[in-house]
């Protein structure tokens, strides 16, 4: 320590009796001792940049007067200015050996060769992941936790992460696309998305599955799909047991559970239990049908809907129960049959204690609560509660008939 202390005095020395003030302050007339009170000086400088101002369109924007980069807001400005990347008057002494980037600081450099080298120090106490710095493990955390910081301002929904929150209110509600891909007219509520979609003009889909040969753009994409050869559930419905491959699958369920709609849509009084409810809900209020059947007059809505249709006509089922072996044109036609199997009721009834594979069952069974007597006889009047009780009495009046 003592070394240390008498080479920095030294160094004091040597710039007292060469010359007493060698930084040189290249905005102004100041000079200085030491780098980094120079480094702190210039800060005072970058200050008044943040009061140019440009008009594009109408809108004032803050324009870095170092690489001329506009902001639409002044802190945006400041940030871009402190995060050393044009301001620290051409000083970029450390550099990256595996590729080309420079850094004002040796601390930045570090952080920077973990995204080579995949060190990853931090690990989670509650899982298998790590992470190249604290603070995304501290935001890993909260998947862990209950904890839901991030409110809509437009709904009810709740998110984790703050990124979760702005791409929900971009997708749903303002349907704004801040990012447009350059090869093509799509675009997209947030950056990452935009980098997925990248990758489908390349062609390249590194991830491979080593149990089929099904291959992915993105790593969590394989995951996802590993999780159909392994049957992984790991989550699980507090309510029913239910156990789901994917985090906001069971999220969505759990509204069957507690009654939540919280995609309203703005058109009419309608709710959703699920976006892609309300934005299909949306589209009907259009009345556009762009998808036509090419085997009938029909038209739809949306691709995945014709899709659907079109298996009337070829006769397909590609969800097999692996049970019985029964085979079903959609996925929630094999669910409900696999009810059957677990003997799985979800759906309780709140007025007694029965329980109900679907929901259109306990919609029925509820009429027997209320009284509502929704099927109408067209012979006599007569009014009942299900569409089976209806049909038996409509067989008296063929009786009557013969």
């Amino acid at each position: 320590m003592s070394f240390l202390w008498e080479t920095n005095l030294l160094k004091l020395e040597i710039i007292d009796t060469v010359c007493e003030t060698p930084f040189k302050c290249s905005k102004c007339d100041k000079s200085f001792k030491l780098n980094q009170d120079l480094k702190r000086h210039m800060k005072t400088h970058l200050c008044t940049e943040f009061d140019l101002k440009v008009e594009t369109g109408g809108i004032s924007k803050f324009k870095c007067s170092t690489c001329y980069k506009t902001f639409s807001l002044n802190h945006q400005l400041k940030r871009h200015i402190e995060s050393k990347t044009h301001h620290t008057n051409g000083e970029f002494p450390y550099q990256c050996s595996a590729c080309d980037q420079t850094f004002s600081e040796n601390k930045d450099l570090v952080r920077h060769l973990k995204l080579h080298t995949w060190e990853k120090p931090h690990q989670c106490c509650q899982c298998d992941k790590a992470f190249s710095y604290s603070s995304n493990l501290q935001i890993h955390m909260r998947t862990h936790s209950d904890e839901r910081p991030y409110k809509c301002s437009y709904c009810d929904e709740t998110f984790k992460m703050k990124n979760n929150l702005i791409g929900h209110t971009r997708r749903v509600h303002t349907g704004e696309r801040p990012f447009k891909c350059s090869q093509c007219d799509k675009a997209f509520p947030l950056n990452k998305d935009l980098n997925a979609h990248i990758k489908t003009h390349s062609g390249l889909k590194p991830y491979q599955c080593n149990q089929c040969d099904k291959a992915f753009y993105q790593k969590n994409g394989l995951q996802m799909h590993e999780r159909t050869h392994t049957g992984e559930k790991p989550f699980q419905c507090s309510h029913c047991n239910m156990g789901f491959s994917q985090n906001h699958i069971l999220r969505t369920h759990l509204r069957i559970h507690t009654g939540e709609k919280p995609f309203k849509c703005k058109v009419c009084d309608k709710a959703f239990s699920r976006t892609e409810s309300l934005q299909e809900h949306l589209i009907a209020h259009t009345g556009e049908k762009p998808y036509q059947c090419e085997h009938c007059d029909k038209s739809f809505t949306l691709s995945r809907v014709l899709k659907r249709h079109m298996r009337i006509h070829t006769g397909e089922k590609p969800y097999q129960c692996s049970q019985c072996g029964k085979a079903f044109s959609e996925k929630f036609l094999l669910i409900k049959h696999l009810m059957i199997h677990s003997g799985e009721k979800p759906y309780q009834c709140s007025q007694c204690e029965k329980g109900f594979n679907t929901k259109e069952s306990l919609v029925q069974h509820f009429k027997l609560h209320t009284g509502e007597k929704l099927y109408k006889c067209i012979q006599c009047g007569d009014a009942f509660t299900t569409k089976g009780l209806l049909y038996r009495h409509q067989r008296t009046h063929t009786l009557e008939g013969n």
